[in-house]
């Protein structure tokens, strides 16, 4: 687990493990079974459960907010696209979290695939492993087909966060989920995406 860590937070190749570590391939083995095996959303899971308990909240969200961010791609990843908007190569990372950022579900694909449209697939994702959540909320680019989708298809509701007008502004809800790609931003190995796979990228998330 130490290893996995190191190579995380540190940005490294496997090979580059240092040699106090077991050896790279059994480092490496250990994290792939463990992906198979959903071990590392179920450590997420209960995780967020003791951070929520802790904090005074209920066990399992009621509110979920969702957020992309697009990331560069290092090799010809499967999945990989051109985000036009953000001048981007590779993948787009989409989340949900509650409200005190824990992230709660997560999907990776081709960067090109618009918010409104791919975040019907992440809305319902999440509403279906937290039947506890009631509403989401989500920014101007997931207006139209998502807030649709929400709608009739989940029975439930997407807010919007609309842009104040004439200023920059932290928007209320919106930054919560900014914050959390910001945490994701302290360990280098997220700094692109260096895995071939989507599903590899989200256990590396």
């Amino acid at each position: 687990m130490d290893a996995i860590l190191y190579v995380l937070r540190g940005g490294i190749q496997w090979l580059m493990m240092p040699k106090d570590f077991p050896p790279w391939k059994t480092v490496n083995d250990h994290f792939s079974k463990w992906n198979k095996r959903g071990t590392w959303e179920k450590c997420l899971d209960r995780l967020t459960v003791y951070h929520r308990l802790k904090e005074g909240r209920a066990a399992q969200p009621s509110y979920g907010i969702i957020d992309a961010q697009s990331v560069k791609t290092q090799y010809a990843s499967e999945e990989r696209g051109i985000d036009g908007g953000k001048k981007v190569k590779g993948h787009k990372r989409h989340i949900v979290v509650d409200i005190l950022g824990n992230l709660l579900y997560v999907r990776v694909h081709a960067a090109n695939l618009s918010d409104t449209k791919s975040a019907c697939d992440v809305l319902e994702g999440a509403a279906c492993k937290f039947s506890s959540l009631e509403a989401f909320s989500g920014d101007a680019g997931y207006r139209g087909t998502a807030v649709e989708f929400t709608s009739t298809k989940l029975g439930m509701t997407l807010h919007i966060s609309e842009k104040i007008e004439g200023k920059w502004a932290v928007l209320p809800k919106r930054w919560v989920v900014e914050r959390t790609f910001s945490w994701l931003g302290h360990f280098r190995r997220l700094s692109k995406d260096f895995e071939i796979l989507p599903a590899t990228a989200e256990n590396m998330i």
